[in-house]
């Protein structure tokens, strides 16, 4: 078992033993490590100027390397990008919407994922939003709308307000597949908390997006996209390092792509987060952080903050608990209250960091935290609701 108290020493930076920070499925601390990595960065390019970048693609192979091993996958499948964003729309721009203009979607997904498709829904495309509960049925009824003039599902594996996890995707992938049809899995709030070996999960056939800024303590501009072996999408949104290869011998006519990686590539980037994505990959490593480790970790740690919340019978009305099967749940505990804004700014100021998306307040346990730490927390939040009803 992983014991926090022995890894507090190792995220002296981001002060964690002064404050509790349940923003794990946000922002977790980076390890000092990564300062390390970042530095790096700097006094590469202060050394080498513009000769910098065989180190900085050295790092960006080292990061492909760590999210496939968490895949299980290929590092010649995964393309890298500042944000998932970035990647989403490479996506969608390679999809054949001329022709399928249709995308199936949940009515429960990540920001980026909703605005943008909501946006491509202004422009035509018929966008199907299948309701997201209940949960254990969302894979069986996405497949039910799979079409023939669909061009894409696009769907998380761990929904990012309730923490739940999502069965049946492999499922989902091959009906997806023997349609025709693309199949795009989130997998951030699942990636490092949870294990997700690909081929177990009978998603070799899908696209995958996911990135550094949660559970991977990265931070920023450590996102990637897996894509299929056998892909020949051709994204119109594309950066010239797609044909960084080819540029000296670049002949006139169809805009060509550059092999595994590169087909997705981008342009000129900021290397540092590959040099701190490095290092990071490097310290869980030595620290055997496995996904196997750290969901029996999160599961513990979860566990404890939904009993000691029960057991705490705080007025419903102001907070209650979202899911009560843990079985199905990832790396945070989600309490539905009308004022869930209000609750994480009172709890800031008593030292407990946690966060809110609408009416639901995150309880995001790390590995660092440990179970002093969490039970702080809820007493904090036990006197803040008191404190609210007055």
């Amino acid at each position: 078992m992983i014991d926090p108290h022995s890894l507090t020493r190792h995220y002296t930076r981001f002060r964690v033993t002064e404050r509790i920070l349940l923003t794990g499925h946000s922002h977790q601390a980076w390890p000092d490590s990564a300062f390390e990595g970042q530095s790096r960065a700097w006094m590469d390019a202060a050394e080498l100027v513009d000769d910098k970048w065989e180190r900085a693609f050295a790092m960006a192979g080292a990061v492909r390397r760590g999210f496939a091993r968490l895949l299980h996958d290929e590092a010649d499948q995964i393309a890298l990008g500042a944000s998932t964003h970035d990647l989403l729309v490479r996506f969608l721009s390679g999809l054949p919407l001329k022709n399928h203009r249709r995308l199936v979607t949940t009515d429960a997904e990540f920001h980026s994922l909703r605005r943008q498709v909501d946006r491509l829904g202004e422009e035509g495309i018929a966008v199907v939003r299948v309701p997201a509960h209940p949960v254990a049925s969302l894979a069986e009824r996405i497949r039910k709308e799979v079409t023939p003039d669909t061009a894409a599902v696009l769907l998380s594996a761990v929904l990012f307000e309730t923490a739940e996890i999502v069965p049946g995707l492999g499922t989902l992938a091959h009906a997806c597949r023997g349609a025709g049809v693309e199949l795009l899995v989130d997998a951030y709030h699942a990636l490092n908390v949870i294990p997700f070996p690909l081929p177990n999960l009978g998603l070799s056939s899908a696209y995958v997006l996911g990135g550094g800024y949660k559970y991977c303590q990265m931070g920023e501009g450590n996102c990637f996209l897996r894509f299929p072996s056998d892909t020949m999408m051709r994204p119109v949104i594309t950066g010239w390092y797609s044909e960084f290869e080819q540029l000296e011998s670049k002949a006139a006519g169809k805009v060509q792509y550059g092999s595994g990686p590169a087909r997705f590539a981008g342009s000129t980037y900021d290397p540092a987060s590959h040099y701190r994505g490095a290092e990071v990959f490097r310290f869980f490593s030595d620290q055997q952080l496995t996904p196997e480790r750290l969901r029996e970790l999160s599961k513990r740690q979860i566990s404890r903050l939904a009993h000691g919340f029960d057991e705490l019978a705080l007025d419903p009305q102001v907070v209650t608990r979202v899911v009560h099967g843990l079985d199905g749940v990832a790396g945070f505990l989600a309490l539905r209250a009308p004022g869930a804004m209000g609750l994480t700014k009172a709890l800031r100021a008593k030292g407990v960091y946690a966060d809110a998306r609408h009416d639901i307040l995150r309880l995001g346990p790390a590995p660092y935290v440990t179970d002093e730490q969490l039970d702080q927390a809820l007493k904090a939040l036990a006197q803040v609701v008191r404190e609210t009803r007055g």
